[in-house]
C-alpha cells in the first residue's frame, strides 16, 4: 500500500519534461538576419521551438523576436534574396525554349518560395519561384 502510495505520489509531483530551448536575448525586428549574439539558451518544457542555436543563426525573423520568448519554427525563415519593388529576371523554361524577360517584384522571397511579378513589357502579373541566383523561374503561365 505505500509503495502504491509513493509511486502514485511521485507521478503526481513530477514535472514535465524539460529540454533547452533558444530564446532572443534582446528585442529584434522583424526581417533581420540573426546571430549568435541575438540568442541564448534556456531550460524550458515547451513544445515547438528550436533546441539549438546553429540552426536559428543566418535565418530571416518573420515576425518581431522579444527578449526572453522563445523562437518559433515559424518566427524566422531563410533570407529574402528578392525584396519588394526589385526589378528582377523572370525565366520561362520549356524543353530548348528559353524566354527572359524583367518584371518588378510584388513582395519579398527567399529561395524557393513563390512571389507575384509584375511583367514590365506586358503589364501583367505572374507568379514564380526564386531561383539561388535571384531570377524567378515561371512556368506553364502567360506572360
Amino acid at each position: 500500500m505505500k509503495v502504491i502510495f509513493g509511486i502514485i505520489l511521485f507521478i503526481a509531483t513530477a514535472s514535465a519534461a524539460t529540454a533547452d530551448t533558444v530564446v532572443a536575448a534582446r528585442n529584434i525586428r522583424a526581417n533581420v538576419l540573426v546571430t549568435a549574439t541575438d540568442l541564448k539558451l534556456v531550460v524550458s518544457d515547451l513544445a515547438g521551438g528550436f533546441q539549438a542555436i546553429q540552426d536559428v543563426v543566418g535565418q530571416e525573423t518573420r515576425v518581431v523576436l522579444y527578449a526572453g520568448r522563445p523562437v518559433m519554427v515559424n518566427d524566422i525563415g531563410p533570407p529574402a534574396l528578392v525584396e519588394r519593388n526589385q526589378i528582377v529576371t523572370l525565366a520561362y523554361v520549356a524543353g530548348p525554349l528559353t524566354i527572359l524577360a524583367e518584371g518588378r517584384s510584388l513582395g519579398r522571397a527567399g529561395v524557393g518560395d513563390r512571389v507575384r511579378i509584375l511583367n514590365l513589357s506586358s503589364r501583367t502579373t505572374v507568379t514564380g519561384s526564386v531561383e539561388a541566383d535571384g531570377t524567378v523561374s515561371v512556368s506553364n503561365t502567360r506572360f
